[in-house]
């Protein structure tokens, strides 16, 4: 086989393969004699079929596929003793590839476009400065926090008065145009409001000081303008019920429901962080703020990390990238959204394709490995964190590690903890590579640096 490679512009390369005979003859005798052995034809005994037969039948189809698997062999194996970067997948060339016949013997070329990256240098080092946020655990932060603990362990109570969210039930009748209740109208028992929800401020009104008993006339539709679902809902019916509706309801209330969010005491202390674990409000809020460290440090270390590409994708400057080409490449792997899909989302592909191939040669120049230990240590983070979001923040280690082999069996998941393992050491290697500008911010003004990217 002779392979060639052109590549004058640098990054629009062109690969020659010339496959000869005596490169896949032998495997394609091999493979129908096989066929020969199992072969079943009336009026041949098994593996007597004359080879003649066998060839004429499955000659061809043999040969294309072996060729095939010898092009893909070859060509990669090319690529990576020559070190060449190539970008996605090699294409058919559209001028010089000209229709091969299998079915004749003698010598058959593919010419392929070949998309390489282009060529360029990404280095940090000490004199490279970059501002690191640490985000402290301020009064708020750890107020906002034992609110949360709170409003989990809280319970929804029987109001005489109706006020803020609380949540209304009562049983609702259709009116006609004279107030009274009318016949063959909608009637709905139990039906749920939360006046805190309604859209129209003067049907909201209505409920100021609300009490069980009382009867409020209001208009569902006004209540929830353009939302036909949301009425429906209410009034339990269908949505198509609801179209034409324009009636107003009586409404008579029999149960408010106030929402009170537990007691910081002793009981709400053991529920989050186990039994006797903190003994008092101080130590409860000292146990927050150790808690919720390890996630404030991912904030920072996220943050820093998009600081890291912004600098670096700066100091690389523009690219040059053989972009028909790769717009083939994206064609050819979307054919199913079109070319108005390529267009559209190319800038952006391009620009993750760019920090894709500066972000490698920063892990290569870093040594940056990942393990299965370090996968495993992902999926028990990310696992803990769900927990976390449920206020539970006291899972017992076993627990985790289950959860996380679990995980770890399914390949989604393990192309995404590799992806995180990756920047989470690339992450803590730069800390130590570039010259760090501390600053510590709070939660606020780390979210509003956020909203600026």
């Amino acid at each position: 086989m002779k392979i060639t490679f052109d590549c004058p512009d640098k990054i629009n390369g062109l690969l020659t393969m010339t496959v000869e005979p005596a490169d896949y003859q032998e495997k394609v005798e091999k493979t129908l004699k096989d066929y020969r052995k199992k072969a079943q034809v009336p009026g041949f005994r098994p593996g007597m079929v004359p080879m003649g037969m066998i060839k004429k039948q499955y000659g061809t189809a043999v040969k294309v596929d072996e060729v095939n698997k010898l092009m893909g062999e070859k060509l990669y194996e090319y690529i990576h003793e020559n070190k060449i970067q190539m970008l996605g997948e090699p294409l058919p060339n559209q001028e010089k590839q000209v229709p091969q016949d299998f079915e004749k013997d003698g010598e058959l070329t593919f010419v392929f476009d070949i998309a390489v990256a282009p060529e360029f240098k990404a280095e940090l080092s000490a004199k490279d400065k970059i501002t690191y946020y640490t985000i402290k655990a301020d009064d708020k932060l750890i107020d906002d926090q034992v609110q949360m603990y709170a409003s989990q362990a809280g319970e929804f109570v029987k109001a005489d008065v109706f006020s803020g969210n609380d949540t209304i039930t009562g049983d609702m009748r259709e009116l006609d145009k004279k107030g009274n209740t009318k016949e063959g109208g909608i009637t709905t028992e139990g039906a749920m409001v939360m006046p805190a929800y309604i859209k129209a401020d003067d049907q909201k009104k209505l409920f100021d000081g609300a009490k069980p008993g009382d009867i409020i006339t209001f208009n569902p539709k006004k209540a929830y303008p353009d939302n036909d679902a949301e009425v429906a809902a209410l009034l339990k019916v269908q949505k198509d019920d609801v179209k034409d509706l324009d009636s107003d309801f009586s409404y008579q209330i029999t149960e408010i429901r106030h929402f009170e969010p537990a007691a910081v005491d002793q009981k709400l202390f053991d529920r989050v962080f186990g039994e006797g674990t903190v003994k008092d409000e101080k130590a409860f809020r000292e146990k927050i703020a150790e808690t919720i460290a390890p996630q404030l440090q991912q904030n920072s270390d996220y943050k820093f990390l998009l600081d890291v590409r912004a600098y670096l994708e700066k100091k690389v400057g523009d690219l040059q990238f053989p972009e028909a080409l790769l717009k083939r490449v994206m064609l050819q792997n979307n054919q199913d959204k079109g070319a108005d899909y390529v267009e559209k989302n190319f800038e952006g592909s391009i620009k993750e394709l760019k920090w894709h191939l500066i972000k490698e040669q920063i892990v290569a120049a870093n040594d940056i490995k990942v393990e299965d230990a370090d996968l495993k240590a992902v999926a028990k983070e990310a696992i803990r964190a769900q927990f976390a979001q449920y206020g539970m923040s006291n899972v017992p280690d076993d627990v985790l590690e289950n959860y996380a082999a679990e995980q770890l069996k399914k390949r989604e998941n393990v192309e995404n903890f590799v992806d995180r393992a990756i920047d989470m050491k690339l992450t803590d290697t730069l800390k130590n590579v570039v010259k760090l500008t501390q600053k510590e911010v709070t939660l606020a003004d780390f979210n509003k640096l956020m909203q600026e990217k």
